[in-house]
């Protein structure tokens, strides 16, 4: 995909505040918010701008548990597994990784009881290794489209 300084201006205003105006990203780029506009409707057509979301704080909604749980399951226990991460709410994301474990997932709960109960039920899928996020130095951020 071709994409240019204009457009990469664009993705990092759009990362940086997905409510960002047009007539303010006209300015910063300036084009006018018509050609901006374009410019958007053919990074969403191109798949480079996948959506756009809200960042919620988890804690403010009283999920204080953040957790990252490593899953090794089996190549044929994966399209079972996927349709069950998909159904669980509490995972956050799900990626199938390289290393000793096949799965990381990212999940959030309001108590360690629950992540216990979830841990149990994920178990039936394979061996597990769960880390508790105590503090976060760098939150979820953009890709640097600079150098793409």
């Amino acid at each position: 995909m071709n994409i240019d300084d204009i457009d990469r201006k664009i993705l990092k205003l759009l990362q940086e505040n997905a409510r960002v105006s047009l007539k303010t990203i006209a300015e910063k780029t300036f084009l006018s918010s018509p050609a901006v506009s374009a410019r958007i409707e053919k990074l969403e057509r191109d798949g480079i701008i996948a959506g756009y979301h809200a960042q919620v704080n988890p804690v403010k909604l009283g999920y204080h548990i953040l957790a990252f749980i490593h899953l090794d399951v089996t190549p044929e226990d994966k399209p079972g597994f996927y349709a069950w991460a998909e159904s669980s709410p509490n995972v956050l994301e799900c990626s199938c990784v390289t290393g000793e474990y096949s799965m990381v997932m990212k999940v959030a709960f309001k108590s360690t009881v629950e992540l216990d109960s979830f841990i149990g039920q994920l178990q039936t899928f394979g061996k597990t290794s769960t880390q508790i996020v105590f503090s976060t130095h760098v939150g979820p951020r953009g890709v640097n489209a600079d150098h793409a």
